[in-house]
Protein backbone atom coordinates (compact mmCIF):
# COMPACT_ATOMS: atom_id res chain seq x y z
CA UNK A 1 0.00 0.00 0.00
CA UNK A 2 1.15 3.67 -0.62
CA UNK A 3 2.33 5.52 2.02
CA UNK A 4 -0.34 8.12 1.75
CA UNK A 5 -3.18 5.40 1.41
CA UNK A 6 -1.57 3.96 4.57
CA UNK A 7 -1.55 7.37 5.97
CA UNK A 8 -5.51 8.06 5.11
CA UNK A 9 -6.47 4.92 6.49
CA UNK A 10 -4.53 5.05 9.58
CA UNK A 11 -6.08 8.55 10.56
CA UNK A 12 -9.76 7.40 9.53
CA UNK A 13 -9.45 4.60 11.90
CA UNK A 14 -8.36 6.92 14.78
CA UNK A 15 -10.97 9.26 14.04
CA UNK A 16 -13.44 6.40 14.42
CA UNK A 17 -12.62 5.59 17.31
CA UNK A 18 -13.33 8.98 19.46
CA UNK A 19 -16.81 10.56 20.12
CA UNK A 20 -17.40 13.99 19.58
CA UNK A 21 -18.29 14.13 23.83
CA UNK A 22 -14.39 12.42 24.24
CA UNK A 23 -13.10 15.30 22.42
CA UNK A 24 -15.37 17.89 24.64
CA UNK A 25 -17.62 18.44 21.90
CA UNK A 26 -21.24 18.63 22.24
CA UNK A 27 -23.09 15.26 21.51
CA UNK A 28 -26.63 16.34 19.98
CA UNK A 29 -27.71 12.19 20.30
CA UNK A 30 -28.76 10.63 17.23
CA UNK A 31 -26.73 8.04 14.91
CA UNK A 32 -24.32 9.64 13.07
CA UNK A 33 -23.49 8.16 9.20
CA UNK A 34 -19.57 7.79 9.98
CA UNK A 35 -18.73 6.73 13.58
CA UNK A 36 -16.29 9.08 15.53
CA UNK A 37 -15.27 12.78 14.88
CA UNK A 38 -15.64 14.27 11.53
CA UNK A 39 -12.86 15.59 9.77
CA UNK A 40 -14.10 19.21 10.24
CA UNK A 41 -14.45 18.36 14.40
CA UNK A 42 -11.22 17.27 14.04
CA UNK A 43 -9.40 20.16 12.17
CA UNK A 44 -11.42 22.71 14.62
CA UNK A 45 -9.63 21.03 17.75
CA UNK A 46 -6.25 21.13 15.73
CA UNK A 47 -6.41 24.70 14.84
CA UNK A 48 -6.24 24.62 10.78
CA UNK A 49 -8.44 24.72 8.41
CA UNK A 50 -10.68 21.81 7.12
CA UNK A 51 -9.00 21.80 3.81
CA UNK A 52 -5.86 21.49 5.52
CA UNK A 53 -6.82 18.55 7.26
CA UNK A 54 -8.22 16.97 4.19
CA UNK A 55 -5.20 17.23 1.93
CA UNK A 56 -2.89 15.96 5.52
CA UNK A 57 -5.25 12.37 5.29
CA UNK A 58 -4.79 12.83 1.31
CA UNK A 59 -1.58 12.41 1.76
CA UNK A 60 -1.38 15.60 0.01
CA UNK A 61 0.77 17.70 3.06
CA UNK A 62 4.17 16.14 3.08
CA UNK A 63 5.19 19.85 5.08
CA UNK A 64 3.05 19.29 7.34
CA UNK A 65 5.02 21.11 10.48
CA UNK A 66 5.37 19.67 13.90
CA UNK A 67 2.75 22.19 15.04
CA UNK A 68 0.16 20.49 13.31
CA UNK A 69 1.43 17.28 13.25
CA UNK A 70 1.43 17.58 17.22
CA UNK A 71 -1.51 19.27 17.32
CA UNK A 72 -3.75 16.44 15.52
CA UNK A 73 -2.41 13.67 17.80
CA UNK A 74 -3.02 15.36 20.66
CA UNK A 75 -6.72 15.79 19.27
CA UNK A 76 -6.75 12.14 18.31
CA UNK A 77 -5.51 10.79 21.84
CA UNK A 78 -1.98 9.30 20.19
CA UNK A 79 -0.04 7.21 22.17
CA UNK A 80 3.84 7.63 21.89
CA UNK A 81 4.35 4.32 19.36
CA UNK A 82 1.05 5.84 17.49
CA UNK A 83 2.33 9.32 17.33
CA UNK A 84 5.70 8.04 16.05
CA UNK A 85 4.04 6.12 13.45
CA UNK A 86 1.49 9.51 12.03
CA UNK A 87 5.42 11.39 11.83
CA UNK A 88 6.56 8.49 9.82
CA UNK A 89 3.62 8.25 7.59
CA UNK A 90 3.22 11.94 7.30
CA UNK A 91 7.21 12.43 6.32
CA UNK A 92 8.06 9.30 4.61
CA UNK A 93 11.93 8.64 3.69
CA UNK A 94 12.68 9.21 -0.21
CA UNK A 95 12.99 5.81 -1.48
CA UNK A 96 16.48 4.77 -2.24
CA UNK A 97 17.43 3.69 -5.61
CA UNK A 98 16.70 -0.21 -5.18
CA UNK A 99 19.31 -2.93 -5.42
CA UNK A 100 19.62 -6.75 -4.73
CA UNK A 101 18.81 -7.51 -1.30
CA UNK A 102 21.15 -8.81 1.04
CA UNK A 103 20.17 -11.10 3.62
CA UNK A 104 20.42 -9.78 7.31
CA UNK A 105 23.29 -11.21 9.34
CA UNK A 106 23.59 -10.96 12.79
CA UNK A 107 27.30 -9.02 13.60
CA UNK A 108 29.76 -11.92 15.96
CA UNK A 109 30.06 -10.16 18.99
CA UNK A 110 26.04 -9.88 19.25
CA UNK A 111 25.88 -13.58 18.13
CA UNK A 112 28.32 -14.29 20.93
CA UNK A 113 26.39 -11.91 23.28
CA UNK A 114 23.16 -14.53 23.04
CA UNK A 115 24.81 -17.31 23.47
CA UNK A 116 26.19 -16.40 26.58
CA UNK A 117 22.96 -16.43 28.46
CA UNK A 118 23.22 -19.81 28.70
CA UNK A 119 20.32 -21.19 30.30
CA UNK A 120 17.98 -17.92 29.56
CA UNK A 121 16.34 -18.15 26.38
CA UNK A 122 17.57 -15.47 23.80
CA UNK A 123 17.46 -14.49 20.49
CA UNK A 124 18.15 -12.10 17.39
CA UNK A 125 14.88 -10.35 15.30
CA UNK A 126 15.97 -9.13 11.84
CA UNK A 127 13.98 -6.05 11.50
CA UNK A 128 10.87 -7.75 9.59
CA UNK A 129 11.03 -10.18 12.23
CA UNK A 130 12.62 -13.39 10.96
CA UNK A 131 14.84 -15.19 13.40
CA UNK A 132 18.54 -14.43 12.66
CA UNK A 133 20.19 -16.57 15.34
CA UNK A 134 18.73 -18.08 18.77
CA UNK A 135 20.29 -19.57 21.47
CA UNK A 136 19.34 -23.88 22.17
CA UNK A 137 16.95 -22.57 24.94
CA UNK A 138 15.30 -20.18 22.52
CA UNK A 139 15.16 -22.78 20.28
CA UNK A 140 14.05 -25.22 22.72
CA UNK A 141 11.43 -23.00 23.89
CA UNK A 142 9.55 -21.15 20.97
CA UNK A 143 10.40 -24.02 17.83
CA UNK A 144 11.95 -26.96 18.66
CA UNK A 145 9.95 -28.85 15.89
CA UNK A 146 12.22 -26.59 13.75
CA UNK A 147 15.72 -27.07 12.79
CA UNK A 148 17.53 -25.50 15.34
CA UNK A 149 20.37 -23.92 12.30
CA UNK A 150 17.49 -22.55 9.90
CA UNK A 151 18.08 -19.19 10.93
CA UNK A 152 21.54 -19.46 9.27
CA UNK A 153 20.09 -20.64 5.87
CA UNK A 154 18.07 -17.20 5.08
CA UNK A 155 15.64 -18.97 2.34
CA UNK A 156 14.43 -20.79 5.52
CA UNK A 157 14.59 -18.15 8.52
CA UNK A 158 11.84 -18.60 11.20
CA UNK A 159 9.58 -15.80 11.13
CA UNK A 160 8.24 -14.40 14.52
CA UNK A 161 4.66 -13.16 12.72
CA UNK A 162 4.30 -16.04 10.08
CA UNK A 163 4.70 -18.85 12.74
CA UNK A 164 1.96 -17.43 15.20
CA UNK A 165 -0.34 -17.07 12.43
CA UNK A 166 0.72 -19.66 10.36
CA UNK A 167 2.25 -22.78 12.28
CA UNK A 168 -0.17 -24.68 14.88
CA UNK A 169 2.90 -25.69 17.21
CA UNK A 170 3.36 -22.07 17.75
CA UNK A 171 -0.42 -21.22 18.05
CA UNK A 172 -0.51 -23.98 20.75
CA UNK A 173 2.60 -22.50 22.60
CA UNK A 174 0.94 -18.98 23.69
CA UNK A 175 -1.76 -19.70 26.52
CA UNK A 176 -3.31 -16.05 25.67
CA UNK A 177 -2.06 -16.36 22.01
CA UNK A 178 -4.85 -13.66 20.98
CA UNK A 179 -2.90 -11.07 22.96
CA UNK A 180 0.67 -11.85 21.62
CA UNK A 181 -1.23 -11.74 17.89
CA UNK A 182 -2.69 -8.50 18.06
CA UNK A 183 0.63 -6.80 19.62
CA UNK A 184 2.35 -9.02 16.69
CA UNK A 185 0.63 -6.94 13.98
CA UNK A 186 0.39 -3.52 16.17
CA UNK A 187 4.03 -4.29 16.23
CA UNK A 188 4.19 -4.98 12.36
CA UNK A 189 2.23 -2.07 11.78
CA UNK A 190 4.86 0.18 13.34
CA UNK A 191 7.84 -1.60 11.19
CA UNK A 192 6.15 -0.62 8.14
CA UNK A 193 5.90 2.93 8.38
CA UNK A 194 9.36 2.67 9.11
CA UNK A 195 10.15 0.97 5.63
CA UNK A 196 7.50 2.03 3.34
CA UNK A 197 7.20 -0.23 0.27
CA UNK A 198 9.87 -2.59 1.20
CA UNK A 199 9.04 -5.64 -0.91
CA UNK A 200 10.02 -7.93 1.83
CA UNK A 201 7.71 -6.22 4.17
CA UNK A 202 5.05 -5.94 1.69
CA UNK A 203 5.32 -9.89 0.66
CA UNK A 204 5.14 -11.08 4.14
CA UNK A 205 2.06 -8.72 5.08
CA UNK A 206 0.71 -10.31 2.08
CA UNK A 207 1.12 -14.11 2.76
CA UNK A 208 -0.27 -13.43 6.27
CA UNK A 209 -3.31 -11.52 4.91
CA UNK A 210 -3.92 -14.58 2.47
CA UNK A 211 -3.16 -17.36 4.99
CA UNK A 212 -5.16 -16.26 8.16
CA UNK A 213 -8.38 -14.66 8.56
CA UNK A 214 -7.84 -13.43 11.84
CA UNK A 215 -4.33 -11.57 10.89
CA UNK A 216 -6.26 -9.87 8.15
CA UNK A 217 -9.45 -8.83 10.56
CA UNK A 218 -5.93 -7.35 13.17
CA UNK A 219 -4.44 -5.44 10.29
CA UNK A 220 -7.98 -4.20 9.00
CA UNK A 221 -7.74 -2.12 12.69
CA UNK A 222 -4.72 -0.15 12.16
CA UNK A 223 -3.43 -1.06 15.70
CA UNK A 224 -0.30 0.49 16.57
CA UNK A 225 2.34 -0.70 19.12
CA UNK A 226 5.76 -1.06 19.97
CA UNK A 227 6.76 -4.86 21.67
CA UNK A 228 9.06 -3.43 24.38
CA UNK A 229 8.41 -5.23 27.63
CA UNK A 230 5.69 -8.25 28.37
CA UNK A 231 5.31 -10.88 30.91
CA UNK A 232 3.41 -14.03 28.47
CA UNK A 233 2.88 -17.30 29.62
CA UNK A 234 3.46 -20.66 27.71
CA UNK A 235 2.05 -23.78 27.35
CA UNK A 236 5.58 -25.85 26.64
CA UNK A 237 4.83 -29.48 25.06
CA UNK A 238 7.74 -31.30 27.67
CA UNK A 239 7.59 -29.26 30.68
CA UNK A 240 4.43 -27.46 30.87
CA UNK A 241 3.03 -24.13 31.98
CA UNK A 242 5.35 -21.19 32.78
CA UNK A 243 5.60 -17.39 32.71
CA UNK A 244 8.12 -15.74 31.58
CA UNK A 245 9.06 -12.15 31.75
CA UNK A 246 10.30 -11.00 27.85
CA UNK A 247 12.11 -7.85 27.32
CA UNK A 248 12.95 -7.05 23.81
CA UNK A 249 16.23 -4.49 23.37
CA UNK A 250 16.99 -2.58 20.11
CA UNK A 251 20.21 -3.13 18.64
CA UNK A 252 20.64 0.66 17.55
CA UNK A 253 23.80 -0.06 15.14
CA UNK A 254 22.32 -2.90 13.24
CA UNK A 255 19.06 -1.31 11.20
CA UNK A 256 16.11 -2.68 13.17
CA UNK A 257 17.28 -5.37 15.05
CA UNK A 258 16.27 -6.75 18.57
CA UNK A 259 17.47 -9.56 20.84
CA UNK A 260 14.56 -10.89 22.99
CA UNK A 261 15.41 -12.09 26.06
CA UNK A 262 12.99 -14.44 28.17
CA UNK A 263 13.43 -14.81 32.04
CA UNK A 264 11.08 -16.57 34.90
CA UNK A 265 11.08 -15.29 38.40
CA UNK A 266 13.22 -16.18 40.60
CA UNK A 267 12.15 -19.07 43.21
CA UNK A 268 8.87 -19.59 40.92
CA UNK A 269 7.88 -22.81 39.46
CA UNK A 270 7.83 -20.86 35.99
CA UNK A 271 12.14 -20.69 37.20
CA UNK A 272 11.91 -24.78 37.63
CA UNK A 273 10.26 -25.45 34.67
CA UNK A 274 12.94 -23.52 32.53
CA UNK A 275 15.96 -24.83 34.34
CA UNK A 276 14.22 -28.39 33.82
CA UNK A 277 13.81 -27.13 30.05
CA UNK A 278 17.70 -26.50 30.44
CA UNK A 279 18.92 -29.80 31.82
CA UNK A 280 16.80 -31.70 29.19
CA UNK A 281 18.42 -28.90 26.29
CA UNK A 282 21.58 -29.97 27.21
CA UNK A 283 21.24 -33.80 27.02
CA UNK A 284 20.25 -32.60 23.24
CA UNK A 285 22.20 -31.84 20.28
CA UNK A 286 21.02 -28.76 19.00
CA UNK A 287 22.22 -29.01 15.54
CA UNK A 288 20.31 -32.26 15.36
CA UNK A 289 17.33 -30.71 16.73
CA UNK A 290 15.94 -31.60 20.04
CA UNK A 291 14.20 -35.23 19.08
CA UNK A 292 11.39 -34.54 22.23
CA UNK A 293 9.98 -31.54 20.70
Amino acid sequence: METREELGEFLRSRRARLRPEDAGLPSYGGRRRVPGLRREELAQLAGVSVGYYTRLEQGQSPNASDAVLDAVARVLRLDEAERTHLYSLARPKPRARRRAARPEQVRPGVRVMIGSFGDVPALVMGRFCDVLAWNPMAHALMAGHLDFDSPNRPAERPNIARMLFLDPHTRELYADWIRKARATVADLRLIAGRYPGDPALTGLIGELTVGSGEFAKLWAAHTVGDCGTATRTYRHPVVGTMTLMCELLALPEDDGQRVAVMNAEPGSPSEAALRLLADLTATSSPAAGPDMF
